[in-house]
């Protein structure tokens, strides 16, 4: 995989589990260009290095529900067990169980990766509390302004849309 299409992929298998920002096993067997079952064998070899905070194995209720909100029907085929999600900590422990070059490059990118996300999320918080204190300071008869910060919060509080791919449907047979 192109190392411009991993670092997009990287962006869309980052999942929210257990409230901690996590990727995947089988996401990141991807990336790294390795079976699943290889990089797991990596990381059972090296458990102390994994403590829960770092990487922690799905119940079968949370992957039933992350399948659900992804809408996948058959995900990673016949496994004998749930994937694994590995925190900002645990993937960067990664790079010390996966010694390749591509492990150290991947690594390097998902770090920015984890790093861009946790920039917006306090961009998004420091501007909402901006907007929250200007609103609080200009007089509340003023229509002008109680318009204008309704409609920032408005889009601020809207969650963005999933774009739809684009492409060509495949034909239902009658």
């Amino acid at each position: 995989m192109p190392f411009v299409v991993k670092s997009a992929y990287m962006k869309k298998h980052i999942y929210l589990i257990r409230q901690q920002k996590v990727m995947l096993s089988t996401d990141l067997a991807v990336l790294y260009e390795v079976e699943p079952r290889v990089l797991v064998q990596a990381v059972k070899r090296n458990l102390e290095r994994f403590p829960e905070d770092f990487m922690f194995q799905l119940s079968e209720k949370e992957f039933a529900d992350l399948k659900s909100q992804i809408v996948i029907s058959s995900w990673g085929g016949l496994r004998r067990g749930t994937p694994y999600a590995f925190t900002e900590q645990g993937v960067a422990m990664l790079s010390s169980v996966l010694r390749s070059k591509c492990a150290i490059q991947v690594n390097i990118e998902i770090m920015k990766t984890f790093t861009k996300l946790r920039e917006m999320i306090l961009t998004h918080k420091e501007l909402q509390k901006k907007v929250e204190d200007m609103e609080k300071r200009h007089d509340k008869h003023d229509q002008h302004f109680q318009l204008i910060f309704k409609t920032i919060k408005e889009m601020l509080n809207t969650p963005v849309e999933k774009k739809t791919k684009i492409g060509f449907k495949a034909k239902k047979e009658k």
